[in-house]
């Protein structure tokens, strides 16, 4: 497995931390190195949030990134951001209701997928953030799926374990929407 430095980013409350806490727990349950730094303001819904999470199978010497082998957006001002600091030939991904614009890169790979429309399909907006961090997972698998759900059991409260099985079946819902937009040249 090579390595994945990875930045999530959106607007506070859209599950921007839980998503990269998950996805660093299940690194961790793959018996991966990894690396989990939330950024966010001091507002807690509709402030900006970001996490950087680094997923590899070799010991990682800093937690602090200046380009990504992926970035996963939610909003616009995301976008604006951090397309500029993915990788050459790297990973945009990002959910439609939140991005209007996509800047022209031809050297990054880039998909969408429709989170919030299919998390309303679902019935449970809640469950948006699986939705994306599955899409992420099919087109880049570098964790296993069943340590997704390891991840979920040390990341969410015992109360809310009842909730696993939903948040898994959305988790497979974003392998099955993702849709490939652009293709590095």
């Amino acid at each position: 497995m090579k390595t994945y430095e990875i930045v999530i980013s959106g607007f506070g409350g859209q599950g921007v931390l839980s998503m990269g806490k998950i996805l660093a727990y299940s690194g961790l349950m793959g018996d991966k190195e990894v690396s989990w730094m939330p950024s966010y303001g001091p507002e807690q819904r509709g402030g900006t949030a970001n996490v950087t999470v680094i997923i590899s199978d070799e010991q990682i010497s800093s937690p602090i990134l200046n380009e990504y082998d992926v970035a996963i957006v939610l909003n616009q001002p995301s976008m604006d951001k951090f397309m500029p600091m993915v990788k050459k030939g790297g990973i945009m991904l990002y959910d439609s209701n939140g991005v209007q614009s996509i800047p022209e890169r031809d050297d990054v790979n880039v998909y969408r997928v429709d989170a919030v429309d299919e998390s309303v399909k679902m019935a449970n907006t809640k469950v948006f953030n699986m939705i994306v961090l599955g899409g992420l997972l099919k087109v880049a698998p570098m964790i296993d799926i069943h340590n997704v759900e390891a991840g979920l059991k040390k990341t969410l409260p015992e109360r809310h374990h009842k909730l696993i099985p939903l948040n898994l079946e959305a988790l497979q819902r974003g392998m099955e929407i993702i849709q490939h937009e652009r293709v590095a040249k």
